[in-house]
């Protein structure tokens, strides 16, 4: 039986997409639908119906003989993914080849100086807690620089954004729900 990732691969490649175009009609960034199809995650529910409406499917027609398989519940730091490392801020995706994912688990990494730049909003809720380093944190109309043992959990329809205030790397071990990688 066929993977989710193989069978959304040969879906675009029937109808003559590349990963790019397939991006650009679901709305979906094109690394995560490079990652899927190689197996390297497991779609959330809403990113995989984004990628079927694009292609002109249905879940129960897709998901109709699809085999999840199995998944170790553990991950190596070699099996953690960069999901984005822009602007001095690595991402790394803690859990992302288990099926059915309800939650987004990153470890972060601000290097001296490094800014998420603007204001970020979008559905959901997201918390995190300071490792390392000192990380100035808005959420809505509030500021705070965190340090180590410090936290946070905020509506993430609040505007909110993060910046390394330190001297040295900040690092954050963050949840974020619902997923959006």
């Amino acid at each position: 039986m066929a993977r989710i990732g193989n069978k959304i691969r040969d879906l675009r490649r029937r109808r003559q997409l590349t990963i790019r175009e397939l991006s650009l009609r679901s709305g979906v960034s094109h690394s995560t639908i490079s990652l899927i199809e190689r197996e390297k995650v497991s779609p959330s529910l809403n990113t995989l119906q984004a990628i079927l409406d694009a292609l002109g499917s249905t879940l129960v027609g897709f998901l109709h003989g699809v085999q999840l398989g199995s998944h170790s519940p553990f991950y190596r730091a070699d099996e953690l993914p960069e999901i984005g490392n822009v602007r001095g801020i690595s991402y790394k995706l803690i859990g992302m080849s288990h099926p059915n994912r309800t939650l987004q688990f990153l470890k972060e990494t601000y290097q001296v100086g490094a800014d998420t730049g603007g204001q970020l909003s979008h559905e959901g809720q997201e918390a995190g807690y300071v490792v390392s380093g000192k990380i100035e944190v808005r959420a809505g109309s509030k500021t705070e620089v965190l340090g180590p043992g410090d936290a946070y959990y905020f509506d993430s329809r609040e505007e909110h954004r993060f910046r390394n205030v330190g001297d040295e790397p900040a690092e954050i071990v963050s949840a974020i729900t619902p997923p959006t990688y």
